[in-house]
């Protein structure tokens, strides 16, 4: 079984590509079909976003489509500079991983050095017919103003996201780290939604 993850995003693909090739499903990238689409992510929510995409690359490929999207909370923020649907757009800018490191580490330092942050993902697959939708969110986690050297591409956010539980950065967990944190345990959840719903 085939199935298209509609992102550019490496760190996403390589989070869901190796485990869903062990249940025989082979993730196909917008860059291996060569397609250049940017669907507007005007939805207000990760699911409606999620949507969009999905149904955007289905629409131009008919293989069944995986979309993806996450918003990003801060507790410590206004509603007005909350990022919500916009992690990656700021004033109307696109921007690269440094320049995201840069931005939050600003908005760190504007408020105090430490901010509260929740992550709320939403996933759709699209065949053309009925999207089977799926919602989780990662909590509790801290931004700081000292990033790691460290970077994950695609999720530079990881290098300046600290885990409570071990009070390391998210860069630099471990895979026992990681399995302490019941959140993670998700990524099992994620994996069976895509394999029943294709």
């Amino acid at each position: 079984m085939k199935v298209l993850f509609a992102t550019t995003n490496p760190a996403k693909i390589k989070r869901y590509a190796d485990k869903l090739k062990e249940r025989n499903i082979e993730v196909v990238t917008i860059k291996d079909l060569g397609i250049n689409l940017k669907p507007e992510e005007t939805g207000k929510n990760a699911i409606e976003n999620a949507y969009i995409k999905a149904k955007a690359y289905y629409d131009a490929t008919k293989i069944t489509t995986i979309g993806m999207d996450n918003n990003l909370y801060i507790e410590e923020l206004p509603e007005e500079k909350q990022p919500g649907t916009h992690v990656r757009r700021v004033n109307g800018k696109e921007l690269n991983d440094d320049e995201m490191i840069e931005y939050y580490c600003n908005l760190v330092n504007e408020y105090g050095g430490k901010l509260t942050a929740k992550w709320v993902y939403g996933m759709v697959i699209y065949d053309g017919k009925e999207p089977k939708e799926y919602s989780w969110n990662k909590s509790h986690f801290y931004f700081v103003n000292k990033p790691c050297k460290k970077r994950n591409p695609g999720y530079p956010l990881d290098s300046m996201s600290i885990m409570p539980e071990s009070n390391k950065y998210f860069v630099e967990l471990t895979e026992e780290d990681k399995n302490k944190n019941k959140e993670n345990c998700k990524k099992d959840d994620v994996i069976d939604f895509i394999v029943n719903n294709i």
